[in-house]
């Protein structure tokens, strides 16, 4: 398939352009976040209607080669990591098993009194203290993830603000604690970045994200994390396997 769309081929228009545009993505012309000519310019360029370009995006869209962002056009998609859901995980370990090199900045680290939804979600009391902090998880340096924290102050007092950049929470609560996990909970739904999170992960506002809250149990039961994460949507899928 050549960079031009023949009006008498057999093949449709629609289908045409598709290829062409995974040609450029495959071939590197289009990179990852790169923003598509628009919807007018791709008509111009190859001299066809709205209806068909529209078409081509679309399917580009359901085989996950492009993003939409609404008002601002048609991104190139990102390979994106497969994350299993039924598996007691961490971002760090999971990196590591795809073969890259997971990191940690923490943009902020605080002890506040709890709101109500806090405290909902960690089953404490309303103005109890808690531990909050924002990370930014890397991927070979690549700003995957923005995760907000909260620990109950009362079951992790003195905590090792300055280890987080280097070690796991997860090993920093099993070790220093002397916590053993039993069961997390997570919901997560589809959500758009917002200019805050769009500029920590490099994307593009009101781009696609993946909103996923998670809230860990130790072996008696007690809510020990709150945690909401907002990754990348053109980086992450997730996997369930459903079984009777």
């Amino acid at each position: 398939m050549n960079n031009e769309i023949k009006q008498d081929s057999p093949l449709s228009l629609y289908y045409q352009l598709k290829q062409i545009i995974k040609k450029k993505i495959e071939n590197g012309e289009y990179q990852e976040n790169d923003k598509l000519p628009s919807e007018s310019e791709l008509c111009e360029r190859y001299d066809i209607s709205r209806a068909t370009v529209r078409q081509a995006l679309t399917e580009l869209q359901n085989e996950d080669y492009i993003y939409k962002v609404h008002g601002k056009g048609s991104y190139v998609s990102s390979n994106k990591l497969e994350q299993d859901l039924l598996k007691f995980y961490s971002f760090t370990n999971e990196m590591k098993k795809i073969g890259k090199e997971p990191s940690s900045k923490v943009i902020d680290f605080e002890l506040i009194k709890c709101d109500q939804k806090i405290a909902e979600q960690l089953q404490i009391e309303e103005n109890e203290k808690v531990y909050k902090f924002i990370r930014l998880r890397l991927a070979d340096n690549v700003p995957m993830m923005l995760e907000y924290t909260y620990l109950p102050y009362k079951e992790f007092a003195d905590f090792p603000s300055e280890e987080l950049d280097y070690r796991p929470l997860y090993d920093i609560l099993t070790i220093n604690y002397n916590v053993s996990f039993s069961k997390a909970e997570e919901i997560f739904r589809a959500t758009l970045l917002r200019e805050y999170e769009a500029g920590k992960l490099n994307c593009v506002e009101g781009g696609p994200g993946i909103l996923l809250e998670r809230i860990t149990y130790d072996i008696n039961e007690t809510i020990i994390e709150y945690t909401k994460s907002i990754s990348r949507g053109d980086k992450f899928k997730y996997h369930v396997v459903l079984e009777k």
